[in-house]
């Protein structure tokens, strides 16, 4: 075995991005992992300065300015395509000179692009651990996402759970306010709905809370049918339901949404053999009567339209206007229907 051969098995084992050259600058051999990283071309015989193009210093031009900086630290790029950073040292070996090159910070580039692996770099390499730093890094990183994304999962669910009717599936009175809050504080025109079932109280009492849980909730299903995909339907209490529409303020309209809900809430709801019938009676105010748009104050008007169609006789519906006042005398009823009491039911 010849020095020559000797020494590039050492170098091939101890620097695997080395270019050994001869005394006129050309490559007569090739570290293993920089000749991967153009396994299409025969990097030995060719000039050292044809292959690499040196960026500082810019001076280097042959092979004794390239000897005159032996020492110092080189930086080249390969002259095709892809064009990769590479930092170098070079050492005067008497007939000619080694070159060791490294990646430097594009280690990562270069681990990807070149399919590069440990067995590419020296056993004693810090590329080795900085690549194991960068995936046990990588994996605690997609493990805090898995876990952040779980927590906000479960921190939405939570949410929605804190403003959902567990029976019917509808928003709560919790989230009734706080989309009151919003839509009141807004610019938009809106419309809010009070609805109370009428006889409820005689189906729970009378056939049980199975019978009343059942029609609250073909109730609910009713009220979400009837309603845009944009509108609210809320449970506030037992029977109580709130209905805001944001952007619609034409009483024709808000008439007719109130009409059909009166229409499908009257008919018969079959429960166990056993027939189950309420109404509703409905009241509603538009954001505009409230100065200000106070929330507590839309409530109340809304309370009393209301109770205006509990006295006209039920299943009816009603607009709030300032004649109805603040107290229970008030008995102005506006587009109501007449009213239709459940078959069986005592009002």
């Amino acid at each position: 075995m010849t020095a020559q051969h000797q020494l590039t098995q050492w170098l091939d084992t101890l620097c695997p991005m080395h270019v050994l050259l001869d005394a006129t600058g050309h490559v007569t051999a090739v570290g293993p992992t920089l000749q991967k990283l153009r396994p299409g071309v025969a990097m030995v015989g060719q000039r050292f300065l044809e292959l690499f193009e040196l960026t500082r210093p810019r001076a280097v031009t042959n092979m004794a300015d390239l000897l005159g900086h032996a020492g110092a630290k080189l930086h080249l790029q390969l002259r095709d395509t892809p064009r990769t950073s590479l930092k170098g040292v070079a050492v005067a070996t008497g007939q000619g000179a080694i070159v060791n090159l490294s990646f430097g910070i594009s280690v990562l580039d270069a681990v990807r692009d070149y399919a590069l692996t440990n067995s590419d770099f020296a056993a004693t390499d810090l590329t080795i651990e900085l690549l194991y730093l960068v995936e046990a890094k990588s994996a605690a990183m997609e493990a805090s996402r898995t876990l952040n994304q779980r927590l906000q999962g479960a921190k939405i669910a939570a949410e929605e759970q804190a403003f959902t009717d567990t029976l019917t599936g509808l928003k709560n009175r919790r989230a009734m306010e706080h989309v009151l809050s919003r839509m009141a504080a807004g610019s938009e025109p809106f419309a809010l709905m009070n609805l109370d079932l009428d006889f409820f109280k005689t189906v729970n009492d009378t056939m049980g809370h199975a019978a009343g849980d059942h029609v609250l909730q073909i109730a609910a299903r009713i009220m979400v049918e009837e309603t845009r995909d944009q509108d609210m339907v809320a449970r506030v209490g037992g029977d109580e339901f709130v209905l805001m529409f944001g952007g619609l303020r034409d009483k024709r309209r808000l008439g007719g949404i109130a009409r059909r809900l009166i229409a499908r809430l009257q008919e018969t709801v079959p429960f166990e053999g056993q027939r189950c019938n309420i109404s509703a009676s409905i009241g509603t105010v538009l954001s505009g009567q409230s100065r200000g748009r106070d929330p507590g104050d839309l409530l109340h008007k809304a309370d009393l339209a209301l109770y205006a169609s509990k006295r006209a006789g039920r299943g009816r519906h009603s607009f709030y206007e300032d004649s109805l006042g603040d107290g229970p005398a008030a008995t102005h009823c506006v587009d109501a229907e007449s009213p239709a009491l459940p078959r069986g039911s005592a009002a």
